[in-house]
């Protein structure tokens, strides 16, 4: 599990088709001071697998489900990703509740420059997924945990400040480039109680009568 919280920037070294799988090399800084092998870390905001670290990069297999629901599988040699290692259980809670499950790709449709160095960034995403955005909900964009500032039909637009763009690689976000979305787990978890609950509701007889006129 993650916060959305970046650590720093990475820059990918090299990558190799192995299979159906991609292994992906990583030379990065701050998040070696305490990963090792087996670790969970979050690449571009999809969950990986430490499988070989080094005091200056890292290694992680990017399976075939993960190539085909995020843009992982594009990323080539001095591509600049954003990096962030696993909560620990005690600590601050600065972003959202991120679980690295990337639910689909969109695209960057507008960035407008705003007074004082910040951006207005216009996400459009697959229509089907309009019921898990909210205004001043939360959203992850390439791991980075954002606020949803408006809302339009498939479009929503977060207000990113000059320290995001700065730390993080949403600064370097041009229109038309694709983007990682992972939705509020929350949404999706209330969403699924829902159709349950209305399930059970149809199933259950409505009234004394239909319980009476069981055959016992």
């Amino acid at each position: 599990m993650f916060t959305g919280l970046i650590e720093e920037t990475g820059t990918i070294i090299s990558t190799e088709i192995r299979g159906t799988s991609r292994r992906i090399r990583i030379k990065a800084q701050k998040v070696l001071q305490d990963i090792s092998v087996d670790d969970s870390i979050s690449v571009n905001g999809a969950c990986q697998t430490v499988v070989k670290c080094t005091s200056h990069d890292f290694e992680v297999d990017s399976v075939q489900e993960t190539l085909l629901k995020t843009t992982l599988g594009s990323l080539k040699a001095g591509d600049s990703i954003n990096l962030e290692r696993a909560m620990k259980v005690g600590g601050r809670l600065g972003g959202h509740i991120v679980q690295g499950h990337v639910d689909c790709i969109a695209k960057v449709a507008n960035v407008s420059i705003v007074d004082g160095g910040g951006w207005q960034l216009w996400i459009e995403f697959p229509a089907q997924y309009q019921k898990y955005i909210v205004p001043v909900g939360s959203v992850c964009i390439n791991g980075v945990s954002l606020t949803v500032a408006r809302v339009h039909h498939n479009s929503f637009m977060s207000a990113i400040i000059p320290h995001t763009l700065s730390n993080t690689t949403i600064g370097l976000l041009k229109v038309q480039m694709t983007v990682n979305i992972e939705f509020d787990i929350l949404a999706k978890y209330i969403e699924n109680m829902m159709h349950f609950s209305h399930n059970d509701k149809a199933e259950k007889p409505s009234t004394l009568n239909q319980y009476l006129d069981q055959p016992l």
